[in-house]
């Protein structure tokens, strides 16, 4: 099973920092995500670009996980030479973890 059978994702960015938000289908599905998604496995699936402390914030009343990444998008918006500056394409990375 991976993350996009049970889940939509919709990203952000706050500086260098990628914002993931994972929205459970179902509550069945979030406790799923819960329990398997850790802060860990995300962190270990975007490899060794995260600079400072991840997050991981649960939302329980919308059945929704939120993981922040400080260090993802390289500098940022406006600070980075990369093609995925938002995330945008990061967020289809997480669909594909396998859990």
């Amino acid at each position: 099973m991976i993350v996009d059978d049970l889940a939509d994702v919709r990203t952000g960015d706050k500086g260098d920092t990628l914002i993931l938000s994972v929205f459970a289908r179902s509550r069945k599905a979030f406790e799923t995500l819960e329990r398997e998604l850790t802060l860990e496995v995300v962190v270990a699936h975007y490899g060794d670009r995260t600079t400072r402390a991840p997050r991981r914030t649960a939302l329980d009343s919308v059945s929704a996980l939120v993981f922040e990444l400080p260090g993802q998008l390289g500098g940022g918006v406006t600070g980075s030479a990369e093609l995925d500056g938002h995330g945008k394409a990061l967020s289809y990375h997480l669909l594909g973890l396998e859990i």
